[in-house]
């Protein structure tokens, strides 16, 4: 790993990580420090010897996981990309995981330059085994019929006001239309995967969707109600979000080539 402080002119660098989110407090920062984006700063300032800010594509909630969280920076490095991945991956501490670093455009922005982002949700039926359920909603006694769920999954597909399927908070986005095109469930043996993708998300909406889906399943909500609550723009009782540790955002595209 290179030694001393970097030198040379400032370049703005593409991050692809990876993290467990279990023992974090979401992506951004927070005043317990303990977020991803915390500890990330935080070796970068040792690496690069000074005060180094980062921005993410997205925020993701206390205990939510991604696979393939986006983010940029500035700062001057006059090595390579593998000695700059190398000192991240060495210094960083267990649960994330540095994936790519890559020199990007000038005007690469890895919040306002994305055009949607995919996550996944997993669910398993019965009770997760222990090493599964750090990752995945355990179902324990909830009987789920994903037929059911197929036929209210195309509700959710456009351009929709997703007030009902958000929780408000002091700094909300002006705008509660989200486009989302695409929702899917799929079962393989005991594990039950969601996909949604979109242009963005509203606090909690997918773990929200989700949520309301599995109520479905379960015979709880019928599927013609997802829409009615949809349309009522009304966030009440009847949707409840569904834990954080099944979700993952797990790719984030962007509109234009990023990379130099």
């Amino acid at each position: 790993m290179p030694k001393g402080k970097p030198a040379g002119e400032s370049k703005r660098w593409r991050c692809l990580c990876s993290y467990d989110g279990t023992d974090f407090d979401g992506w951004q920062k927070q005043p317990s420090g303990l977020a991803v984006q915390d500890r990330i700063e935080h070796v970068l300032k040792e690496i690069f010897g000074q005060v180094i800010r980062t921005v993410g594509a997205g925020r993701t909630d206390a205990g939510v996981h991604a696979d393939g969280q986006v983010f940029h920076f500035d700062g001057p490095w006059p090595h390579t990309c593998g000695a700059m991945l190398e000192a991240l991956r060495a210094k960083l501490p267990a649960g994330i995981v540095p994936l790519e670093i890559l020199p990007a455009k000038p005007n690469f922005h890895a919040l306002s330059s994305a055009k949607g982002k995919r996550y996944r949700y997993r669910a398993i039926r019965g009770w997760a085994k222990p090493r599964d359920e750090r990752f995945a909603h355990s179902l324990k006694n909830r009987k789920i019929d994903c037929d059911q769920i197929n036929r209210a999954l195309g509700f959710f597909i456009g351009e929709h006001d997703f007030s009902a399927f958000a929780v408000n908070r002091a700094r909300d986005e002006r705008s509660s239309v989200r486009k989302v095109w695409k929702v899917e469930v799929a079962e393989r043996k005991d594990l039950i995967e969601f996909v949604v993708e979109g242009e963005g998300f509203l606090y909690k909406m997918v773990r929200s969707m989700v949520g309301a889906l599995l109520d479905v399943g379960s015979g709880k909500m019928k599927p013609r109600e997802v829409e009615e609550i949809l349309k009522s723009r009304i966030r009440t009782e009847r949707v409840v979000s569904a834990p954080a540790k099944g979700l993952s955002l797990e790719k984030v595209f962007y509109r234009k080539p990023w990379f130099v």
